[in-house]
């Protein structure tokens, strides 16, 4: 009995894990896929390792707030079992609405509902948790402002990510041993660009496992009756097995909200929210990557949109600043390279402030309400269920 619901755990497991591959490799690895950087299979092969990297390393101070912080009883096999569950419920939903899942909170909430419902719950624990899903989203929409404002237009004006016609390297053989050269078109700024694109993808990939290992690993953890190093294993197995499958086309679509994004933006966005996971991961609070990304471009379009304004005009509302036409798509225009980037406070050129828009504001609250539903909705049913059958816990 026992090892056949260990095998529906280590399947729910692999559920889990194979729609996180899905979700997270599309937002790692879609721009610089979409840029020609990488292949499909090259990116999914190095998301799986880097994710592994990750879960096994900072991964596991998350995965000790799951199994053991946030309620004060350890998890059962069946609790684990039906709290997996719970997690692929949420992905499930989430999917349906066509946003990137919110797994870590829908994680967190399930446990909670678990603990709710066998009076268990570690208060201080989850309050912790919550605090920080409540503030992250406002660090990563003021780093983005920065950025925004003050950084990106100046370094979009002096660096040029381009990926030219055939290979970026090749092997000459005329000495004794091979050795790398540059491919017939390739420029040295052109290896230095990639090779700076593939180190913040890995980066962000890092992160990713951090966040989202624990996830698939940490309900059948301990007394469930898996170690972690095994939990870890067969998390990242069925990551990357969703890495090499669905994830294929969630890189083409990634984020219809965030296609008009130019590369290099979307390099500051994967620093940002990647740096943002990492701290908050290896303090044990389980969060989003997806939450800290979609804020982060929220943020530098803001701050990049706001540029013809100062902060003073900004905060007392000068008529005169109101009259200047702002777009919050602005980022998506490229600055003039041979040109400095406008001061703060002077108007922009018609063609940076009439830019496509850089988000749905309707995409965000749909975004933002997820971040909501989802650990809402597995807290509830979590609840609903150990209420009701007690036993299982």
């Amino acid at each position: 009995m026992v090892e056949t619901l260990l095998l529906i755990g280590v399947i729910a497991s692999i559920f889990v894990g194979f729609n996180i591959g899905g979700s997270s490799t599309g937002i790692t690895w879609g721009p610089s896929v979409g840029a020609g950087i990488v292949t499909k299979s090259t990116a999914a092969a190095i998301m799986t390792v880097f994710v592994f990297l990750g879960g096994i390393t900072v991964g596991q101070n998350v995965m000790e707030t799951l199994s053991e912080g946030i309620i004060t009883i350890d998890l059962t096999l069946s609790a684990g079992v039906a709290v997996l569950f719970f997690i692929g419920l949420g992905i499930l939903v989430a999917n349906v609405f066509g946003v990137p899942v919110p797994t870590s909170m829908t994680t967190v909430g399930a446990i909670a509902g678990l603990g709710l419902a066998t009076g268990t719950l570690n208060y201080t624990t989850i309050a912790e948790i919550i605090s920080w899903w409540v503030v992250t989203p406002i660090i990563g929409f003021w780093i983005g402002g920065i950025i925004g404002r003050y950084i990106y237009p100046e370094v979009n004006r002096r660096v040029q990510i381009e990926k030219t016609d055939g290979p970026l390297l090749t092997l000459e053989r005329d000495g004794a041993i091979p050795k790398p050269v540059l491919g017939p078109n390739t420029t040295p700024s052109e290896v230095a660009t990639t090779a700076v694109v593939l180190v913040i993808g890995c980066y962000m990939a890092f992160s990713a496992g951090a966040s989202n290992v624990p996830n698939a690993a940490a309900p059948l953890v301990g007394e469930a009756g898996l170690e972690v190093n095994t939990a870890v294993v067969i998390a990242t197995l069925a990551i990357g097995i969703g890495a090499f499958t669905i994830a294929r086309r969630t890189m083409d679509s990634v984020g219809g909200e965030l296609s008009d994004i130019p590369l290099l933006a979307a390099l500051f966005v994967m620093v940002t929210a990647s740096t943002i996971t990492t701290i908050l991961s290896y303090i044990g609070i389980p969060i989003s990557l997806v939450m800290a990304t979609v804020m982060t471009i929220v943020g530098i379009g803001w701050g990049r949109a706001t540029r013809p304004i100062t902060f003073r005009e900004a905060v007392t509302r000068d008529t005169e600043a109101q009259e200047r036409d702002i777009k919050l798509g602005a980022i998506v225009t490229e600055e003039e390279k041979d040109k400095p980037a406008p001061p703060i406070g002077e108007a922009e050129t018609e063609e940076v402030l009439h830019g496509s828009d850089l988000f749905n504001p309707r995409a965000v609250i749909k975004y933002v309400s997820m971040w909501i539903i989802g650990p809402s909705m597995s807290t509830l049913l979590a609840y609903g269920f150990f209420t009701l059958l007690p036993g299982v816990a």
